[in-house]
């Protein structure tokens, strides 16, 4: 090779590696002026930070930033995320803060380090102002107690289907059984139909099953969008899952147009207003309201599929696992469902039943203060925000409030199973409010929560009537993994036993 041209490279090659060089150091400065004084990795790793291992280990990646945070008199921590700076908060008053938002542009909620580029524009929790207030309001008729009337008894219906179904896989096997997976498509078929009832049929449904499932797995993978990878699979599935939804909004508003049919799902409530304002516009002569087009309505319905099946698959775990170690509080729930509601009755249990069962309800929201499904909400600084007199949080950071942690502030022995601090005599919800975040709180809190807690009472109720259930036992069994929701380790593996009617009643 010519020398001039050995030369010439020999000198680009070095120019690139001096590049290299100062982009690294100018990445580990920033870096540190942007953590301050404030607890986290005195170096990371050039341009993917602790992506690795957060991937590979998400528990402890976060156990490891809430120790760093209890070494903190503020209670926050710092870390680095291919290109993102971290902010990791475990202070309840400092995640009021986040939640609260009282300037529009402080902090944005994503749901996902990467969740816009993944979920696309037309997503509730991206909305923020009036904007986002109009949009509730519209969502609010899908959750009054004729709808969510409606609902319990969809909910009966598909989990009893389920709930034979494993008993009779536990059988034929004569061996402990995984529940993870079995929750988890009893929620993906119940979500489906509570939400978009008879439109969702056939071809069309296993479709949605199989990019569902695409979606799940790109969650917890590098955020890589090129073909091949997950990232991108999930994506494409999204555009697919919404489309689908379109469709079944669309269904819904031709079978609801004549204004003479009941709604059957929370789809046909939706629409049922939609056309009553999309009317009055017509009347008046004025456009169409906003947030009633097909397309918006099928995103927003996946939020609501999103929200409601992860995390209560996770809830519907932790709830078997808990009650197996606690029977004292297990029989007293059997001994209250039998007492409101009889499975020999053949009748499904009432919305009015299901307010009877305080205990069952308490049981519900322990479960859920204990072992909060969506352990951490992020949100990304729109600005530079000073979060204590010490500490201003820089504008793009992503900042993470830990609902989880909360969880075990304020509470009297809050690592205890206890349902009883959420009874009347107690009141102990009432008293640290602010440490159950579990919904969220502020402009962005959930709207369907109390469908999620039927939804949790209702499983509670029947699984505990039906079937006699022992875990088993294994090493580390109920350690959490992130699958994106926490779950027990060993995915609540149990044996099932279908139960005697007569001792149902009994014990």
């Amino acid at each position: 090779m010519d020398s001039s041209i050995w030369s010439t490279l020999s000198s680009f090659s070095l120019y690139l590696f001096y590049l290299a060089l100062f982009l690294v150091v100018l990445e580990q400065v920033s870096y540190l002026k942007k953590k301050s004084s404030i607890p986290g990795p005195a170096l990371v790793f050039p341009f993917l930070g602790n992506a690795i291992f957060l991937v590979r280990n998400p528990t402890r990646f976060w156990e490891t930033q809430s120790e760093l945070a209890q070494t903190s008199p503020l209670g926050i921590s710092a870390n680095y995320i291919i290109g993102k700076f971290v902010v990791f908060v475990r202070s309840t008053d400092l995640s009021h803060e986040i939640f609260a938002n009282v300037r529009p542009d402080a902090f944005h909620l994503i749901g996902h380090p990467f969740g816009k580029k993944l979920f696309g524009d037309h997503n509730l929790i991206y909305m923020f102002g009036q904007d986002h207030k109009d949009l509730r309001r519209h969502i609010a008729p899908n959750f009054t107690p004729k709808a969510l009337s409606t609902y319990i008894s969809i909910q009966q219906k598909i989990m009893t289907k389920h709930l034979m179904q494993w008993l009779r896989l536990s059988g034929n096997t004569k061996m402990p059984i995984s529940l993870r997976f079995l929750c988890r498509d009893m929620n993906l078929d119940t979500s489906q139909t509570v939400f978009v009832g008879p439109y969702l049929t056939g071809d069309l449904k296993e479709r949605f099953n199989s990019d569902y499932n695409l979606f799940n797995v790109g969650l917890m993978k590098l955020p890589i969008d090129l073909p091949g990878f997950a990232f991108r699979e999930a994506r494409l599935a999204v555009k697919r899952l919404v489309e689908t939804l379109r469709v079944c909004a669309e269904e819904s508003k031709k079978k609801m147009k004549d204004g003479n049919r009941e709604p059957t799902c929370l789809v046909d409530f939706w629409m049922q207003g939609i056309l009553r304002e999309i009317k009055a516009a017509a009347e008046a002569g004025i456009p169409p309201p906003p947030h009633t087009c097909s397309t918006e309505i099928g995103a927003h319905l996946f939020d609501f599929l999103f929200a409601a099946q992860d995390a209560s698959t996770s809830s519907l775990l932790w709830a078997v696992a808990l009650l197996d170690s606690h029977p004292e509080i297990l029989a007293k729930v059997r001994r209250e469902v039998a007492g409101i509601w009889s499975r020999e009755s053949n009748s499904p249990i009432t919305a009015e039943q299901l307010r009877e069962m305080k205990y069952t309800e308490a049981v519900a929201r322990e479960v859920l203060r204990i072992r909060a499904p969506a352990t951490l909400v992020p949100h990304i600084a729109g600005e530079d925000f000073q979060l204590t007199e010490s500490y201003t949080i820089p504008k793009g950071a992503i900042v993470f409030p830990s609902v989880y942690e909360s969880s075990f502030q304020g509470f009297v022995d809050p690592h205890r199973f206890d349902p009883d601090r959420f009874m009347e005599e107690r009141k102990e919800d009432k008293v640290y409010k602010k440490n159950f975040l579990v919904f969220g709180a502020g402009a962005h809190h959930c709207v369907g929560q109390k469908y999620a807690i039927n939804h949790l009472v209702l499983f509670i109720a029947m699984f505990t009537s039906f079937i006699d259930f022992e875990r088993h036992r294994s090493n580390g069994c109920d350690e959490i993994v992130y699958v994106p929701t926490i779950c027990p380790k060993d995915d609540c593996k149990v044996s099932l036993v279908k139960r005697c009617a007569q001792y149902s009643t009994l014990s």
